[in-house]
């Protein structure tokens, strides 16, 4: 084992001569990845003068993978996660995945992740390059960002997609470019840029817009954890993945709230084994500490028929525990519509419909954090429906002991729409006209709050859902779940573990689908405790 740099006389040394680091050589640290733990720094120290830095790191063993990120003095630099290439950082320009700017003297840290440790000991090796000269050409497009004017001042439903990987993801390929033109041309309204773990999208957003005057780009960060990943929409702030070392959820979902983003979980009951690093839901969610649940992540007749009835079954386990969450979509695109296989979904496929005052990041947020979303599991074109009440809803919760409530549908004649009371799917009913509506007299309950959605099948499987209305005889109720109705209709799905599908289909699922991380994953588990995590609790009727 090679003795790591001592890094106070290498930079004691680097203070009496300006180019040591062009005249030394880089740095070089390696060592044995700690037992303990899911993450860990190596510090390393930078210079007066140096304009630019580049971090090479190895995890010298195909049975491991290691996470890549870098923290200046001050703090967030840039997370590369799975990067294979190097990080670089210099005054006016970085790699992907990373921030450009000043590079202040002093104790600079490599943060690793241990995303996989098939073989022990486990063994890092990073060199540090540090320059007096940088090597990137400036890039002036980057900017501060700042959140776009109103793009429509019109009150309708806006289409769009919450799950969209940019290059500065580093599993991803396209510039925002290329995401923009795909969304523009495939008659979305905007598209949620959410990639992992990282800041650096939003210094391209505002050159990117003024390029797309009709396209809304929502700035956005994938919070990938080792144990779920979650959208936090409209973040422009980094925030620490280290959950449960350093920092508890609740601290990472109020840090994402102060900024004035919502909290969302994707593909809650995507358990794929070593085919998606967390990518399963496992942690605990803290009292107000989900605003919305990614109901649907592929598009219906790929893969999303072997995951989007497990994500609907978790929703409902959620707000069975008293939480209030909207229902969204993405297509977790990675690739900007082109280039994809089977297993692979576009921007747009499945989509989500907000209804806001206007075409903004604020008016969509508030949408949201009102229940006033539609996702389509396999697009656009999929059927419409529309949930209202007889009584104005403040937020998404009806205050009044009675009231009745229409489902509007469009575009399904020859299929069905059902209501689902306190997720219990209520009978089908047949939609017999291009613009047809079904009504429902409802009653608040003597105490607690009972939620209602709407649900569009086509052929035997849900294909439009609505996000809920709630309903309760006053606001001191909310959060209180109502009573499960007894109806004879609906089959339990056997939710034993999530997703509760059986083998074969899991099979076909693990062979089909592997998009979020090249190599190898843990599987996710449902806690023993009872928990809120991934997964469906036995009992839950789904269909």
């Amino acid at each position: 084992m090679r003795t790591p740099l001592s890094f106070p006389n290498t930079f004691l040394a680097c203070l009496l001569v300006s180019t040591c680091a062009l005249a030394a050589g880089p740095l070089v640290l390696e060592g044995e990845v700690p037992s303990e733990g899911s993450f860990f720094d190596v510090p390393f120290e930078v210079p007066p003068g140096t304009v630019e830095l580049e971090v090479r790191h190895d995890d010298l063993a195909s049975e491991n993978i290691l996470d890549w990120g870098l923290e200046d003095p001050n703090g967030f630099r840039g997370y590369g996660g799975g990067n294979e290439e190097p990080a670089i950082v210099g005054e006016q320009a970085a790699s992907r995945s990373y921030l450009a700017g000043p590079l202040p003297a002093g104790t600079w840290r490599v943060t690793v992740g241990k995303a996989k440790i098939g073989r022990t000991p486990a063994r890092y090796r990073i060199e540090v390059h540090l320059r007096t000269q940088a090597t990137l050409a400036p890039q002036p497009e980057r900017q501060p960002y700042h959140p776009a004017r109103a793009l429509s001042a019109q009150a309708r439903w806006y289409t769009g997609d919450f799950h969209v990987h940019s290059r500065e993801s580093g599993d991803a390929r396209p510039p925002l470019e290329e995401v923009a033109t795909y969304a523009r041309d495939h008659g979305l309204d905007f598209v949620v840029l959410t990639d992992h773990n990282t800041t650096s999208t939003r210094d391209f957003l505002v050159a990117a817009q003024s390029r797309f005057p009709g396209l809304l780009l929502v700035p956005g960060v994938e919070y990938t954890t080792y144990a779920g990943h979650a959208n936090a929409i409209g973040a422009t702030g980094y925030v620490s993945p280290r959950v449960n070392e350093g920092i508890t959820l609740k601290e990472a979902v109020d840090a994402f709230h102060r900024q004035g983003a919502l909290f969302s979980i994707n593909h809650p009951v995507y358990d794929v084994g070593d085919l998606c690093i967390g990518c399963a839901w496992q942690h605990a969610v803290p009292p107000g500490g989900v605003d919305a649940v990614e109901v649907a992540n592929p598009e219906w007749e790929k893969l999303g028929r072997f995951f989007s009835e497990g994500a609907i079954g978790y929703w409902d386990w959620l707000l069975a525990q008293g939480h209030h969450a909207a229902a969204l979509g993405g297509s977790d695109d990675h690739r900007a519509g082109v280039d994809l296989d089977f297993k692979q979904s576009a921007i747009g496929n499945p989509a989500t419909l907000v209804y806001a005052r206007e075409l903004s990041v604020a008016a969509l947020l508030e949408g949201i954090r009102e229940g006033r979303t539609v996702v389509k599991l396999q697009g656009p074109d999929d059927p419409m429906v529309e949930l209202t009440s007889s009584v104005a809803p403040t937020g998404d919760t009806v205050l009044a002991g009675s009231a009745r409530l229409s489902a509007r549908v469009t575009g399904a004649r020859g299929h069905q729409v059902r209501f689902i009371h306190n997720g219990v799917r209520l009978p089908l009913v047949e939609v017999t006209s291009e613009d047809f509506v079904v009504e429902r007299d409802v009653t608040a309950p003597e105490h607690g709050e009972d939620r209602f959605r709407v649900e569009v099948w086509v052929n035997g499987h849900p294909r439009t859902v609505t996000s809920h209305l709630w309903i309760a005889r006053g606001a001191d109720m909310r959060g209180i779940p109502g009573p499960v109705p007894q109806v004879t209709e609906p089959r339990a799905c056997g939710c034993d573990s999530a997703p509760g599908w059986s083998a074969g289909l899991l099979a076909l699922a693990v062979l089909a689908r592997g998009r979020e991380r090249k190599r190898g994953q843990k599987r996710a588990r449902m806690p023993s405790d009872g928990s809120v995590t991934g997964g469906s609790p036995k009992g839950l009727r789904t269909s």
